[in-house]
């Protein structure tokens, strides 16, 4: 499996676990959703929030040159998030549709990428202003990582008021191969 492939999984994995969480998510009502779990972001609304804001941040990043491509247009034109722990979306519904419009943009994101684009070199800043210079590859990493990082506490969340997403393992995705 190329290198591109592996992000292509992940792709999938992201917009697969995203479906599966904010549908358990949704079965909630808007006060369980918001409620101070004394989480890192505090509520699963908030957590969900923060996967969304960093995911702009760092699609933002992406799409600017020598990274950038057009399937990144439209997230450019979005507001910058003022903070990790903003809450864009109070409205479960509204940050539904804004989570599952981005999840497909990350799979146009990556099918658009090249195994070349993987190697390029990302200057950016991060929210302190701190300079970084790193392989698009080893920040694409990161980006997916970070998403299954926080899902992972909306997990056990969901799972303290009794809402199971079940089989979270990326392993389901992996195709079968034959053996050698």
């Amino acid at each position: 499996m190329s290198l591109k492939e592996h992000f292509e999984l992940l792709a999938s994995y992201n917009q697969w676990m995203n479906s599966k969480i904010y549908e358990a998510a949704g079965q909630l009502g808007a006060d369980e959703l918001a409620k101070d779990r004394r989480a890192f972001f505090g509520s699963i609304l908030g957590t969900l929030n923060h996967i969304l804001i960093a995911d702009i941040i760092w699609l933002k990043r992406f799409a600017t040159p020598p990274c950038g491509l057009t399937s990144l247009r439209e997230i450019v034109e979005l507001p910058d998030p003022s903070s990790l722990d903003q809450m864009l979306f109070e409205d479960f519904a509204a940050l539904s549709e804004q989570r599952f419009w981005l999840d497909r943009q990350i799979c146009n994101w990556i099918n658009e990428l090249s195994e070349d684009d993987l190697d390029l070199v990302l200057s950016y800043h991060n929210t302190k202003g701190v300079p970084g210079n790193k392989r698009l590859s080893s920040l694409a990493l990161h980006f997916f990582n970070h998403q299954t990082h926080h899902r992972g506490q909306v997990t056990t969340l969901l799972s303290q008021v009794g809402k199971s997403i079940e089989v979270t393992d990326l392993l389901v995705l992996i195709p079968e191969e034959d053996p050698i």
